[in-house]
């Protein structure tokens, strides 16, 4: 089925894209998942490349004049991403499309002009700081705090599961600064990883998506100033809601061009793996389960594109970005987990990547608020 959505400034962004990638991320691969990390030349060269600065304004390095702030650009980049692994889409994904806006929009132009042109060029990576060895999706139970000592403010907590955690230069932080209002009395720092009593964790051991350098974070009395404040001060749980659709519409896109590649390649060796005297592909049950699964993906592409053309008019409500969010993560996952079946014991085996990818997409019905979290949001939508 022929997308609409993209026009030829789309498409010829994505073949550049594509070729940055078979050129300077494909043949590295393996080197990636062996050190748990997407080496600091990569978002170097990808800043060069302009891709990282798709959400930042011209006049600080980024090339958001150049793509007229059009979120379809973002769309391509992590589709694009997502092919080659899970863990590139996510890794870029956070640095580019979800702390960028932060720090685009929430900032003044001082701290614009300290963190912009780094972030565009790969020279400042970031990572975004929620979520907590004692809660994840509850962002209202946050526990790390900062406290007022005379102009400084000293901060103390940990964070967990964070993505870009061991490598990060600059971590848009929650915290809670009034206790007492509870959701109300959250704020957002920008913390320097080089700042005195930063620590990081070991490299976290996950299920799949090893290329990705997951951590734990740690805080110790840790000081800033107001100049390190994101947005307003006891408005970060606001600030975290605004930017949330964007986010999980990412992971949407991500979830969805992933199972896409698989199932394409999984089709590929479905029509070409033998056992009877026949192709695989020509079986009646193989032949209908692909037939399902190419439907549910193109269908499912119907409504993230819906999706992605609503939030480049700014119309993306907080609901249909967890229907976008849950549904293409259980879509994914169902996929393939076929794709594995229909591979056979190679589908089993890590030097396939269709059982790469199977480990890869798990982790995508929990991150950025649980498929539960994302039903509930739209119970209560309903009423409920």
């Amino acid at each position: 089925m022929k997308r609409e959505i993209y026009g030829e400034d789309h498409e010829a962004f994505r073949a550049s894209v594509k070729e940055f990638l078979d050129r300077s991320v494909v043949p590295h691969v393996e080197q990636h998942a062996a050190d748990k990390a997407l080496p600091r030349e990569f978002w170097t060269a990808a800043g060069a490349q302009g891709f990282l600065g798709l959400e930042i304004p011209d006049q600080y390095g980024g090339s958001r004049d150049l793509a007229e702030g059009d979120y379809r650009f973002n769309a391509v980049l992590l589709e694009e991403l997502s092919k080659v692994n899970a863990a590139l889409g996510s890794c870029v994904g956070i640095h580019a499309d979800i702390v960028a806006p932060y720090l685009v929009e929430l900032t003044t132009e001082e701290q614009r002009a300290r963190w912009l042109p780094g972030v565009a060029s790969g020279e400042i990576l970031t990572a975004i700081g929620m979520t907590e060895p004692s809660g994840g999706s509850d962002l209202a139970a946050l526990r790390s705090s900062a406290v007022r000592d005379g102009d400084d403010w000293v901060v103390n907590g940990s964070k967990t599961f964070i993505t870009n955690g061991y490598s990060a230069d600059l971590v848009v932080t929650a915290v809670r600064t009034s206790p007492e209002k509870k959701a109300k009395g959250i704020t957002l720092f920008a913390v320097p990883t080089d700042a005195e009593g930063f620590s990081r964790g070991r490299k976290l051991d996950k299920v799949g998506q090893d290329e990705s350098d997951t951590a734990e974070l740690f805080l110790d009395d840790v000081r800033l100033t107001d100049d390190d404040i994101v947005g307003e001060l006891d408005l970060g749980f606001v600030h975290m809601m605004q930017n949330l659709p964007q986010e999980r519409l990412g992971c949407a896109i991500s979830n969805l061009a992933h199972a896409r590649q698989i199932l394409g390649e999984t089709l590929v060796y479905a029509q070409e793996r033998a056992a009877f005297g026949a192709a695989i592909g020509t079986f009646q049950h193989n032949k209908f389960l692909l037939a399902e699964l190419f439907t549910q993906v193109d269908v499912t592409q119907a409504y993230v594109d819906a999706c992605v053309v609503a939030h480049a008019k700014q119309e993306l409500t907080p609901v249909d970005a967890a229907k976008a969010k849950w549904w293409t993560s259980q879509v994914q996952n169902d996929i393939l987990d076929h794709c594995v079946q229909l591979h056979g014991g190679y589908g089993y085996m890590n030097e396939y990547r269709v059982a790469r990818a199977w480990r890869d997409a798990r982790v995508s019905k929990i991150w950025a608020g649980s498929n539960e979290i994302m039903k509930e949001l739209i119970g209560r939508d309903l009423g409920l």
